[in-house]
């Protein structure tokens, strides 16, 4: 999925248009995915390492047997340096099969646990927040509403100003129109939506002053 000029336009005038009617500023991110999962890949090749030599151990034949045609087959007793070195290499092949498995990336998302997946773009728009959002206003107002893409998932981070006034559920119903747009394939149409829900919010509890400044910028951040 990609979002057009299109998309950035339409996101950037509806946080324009919300902003208007409000002293809050919201800041729009997306990104590709929040993280790389590398290690999802390699939690993947030890797993499958373990698995080969918890085979061996509840099955010694097959070492055995794999002893027999490498070695001489007449041999009484194969070596147990002979055993171990099979051992440690069906272990270190099945966990570079496990890791290379897992190589590409909607493989490792979609292996990834929802939960760690969760946390992972909650932690990648807290930091986004901080840097871009937090106490940046003169009023603390700030909104952060990012979306992940291959994730699937969104987050909407209120700086103290705004979080103080509006309890967190508050946003429910923008973020699930978001998420909803996004696996119809509408990123930038779930995006603009959501801002238009959140500058409703905003508008209620945060009225525009007349002396308030545009004060974090409004077009649409793709990273």
């Amino acid at each position: 999925m990609r979002l057009t000029e299109q998309d950035h336009a339409k996101v950037t005038a509806a946080v324009a248009e919300a902003e208007l009617r409000s002293s809050g500023e919201i800041v729009t991110v997306v990104a590709r995915r929040s993280d790389n999962y590398n290690d999802v890949a390699a939690h993947a090749g030890v797993f499958a390492a373990m698995l080969v030599l918890a085979l061996l151990a509840i099955f010694p034949g097959i070492a055995l047997w794999i002893d027999t045609h490498l070695h001489d087959p007449w041999a009484e007793h194969p070596s147990p340096a002979a055993l171990f070195t099979i051992a440690f290499v069906a272990a270190a092949l099945a966990f570079l099969l496990g890791r290379y498995a897992l190589a590409h990336d909607g493989l490792r998302i979609a292996f990834t646990p929802r939960a760690t997946r969760a946390r992972r773009v909650r932690a990648r728009a807290l930091t986004l927040f901080r840097s871009a959002v937090e106490q940046r206003t003169v009023e603390h107002t700030g909104v952060l509403l990012y979306l992940s893409l291959d994730e699937h998932r969104a987050e909407l981070i209120a700086d103290r100003g705004i979080h103080g006034k509006v309890p967190p559920e508050t946003w429910g119903a923008a973020m699930a129109a978001l998420v909803a747009a996004v696996k119809d394939g509408r990123a930038g149409d779930g995006m603009a939506e959501a801002v238009r829900q959140v500058g409703d919010v905003l508008a209620q509890h945060f009225p525009r002053a007349a002396d308030d400044a545009n004060e974090l910028p409004d077009r649409l951040i793709e990273l």
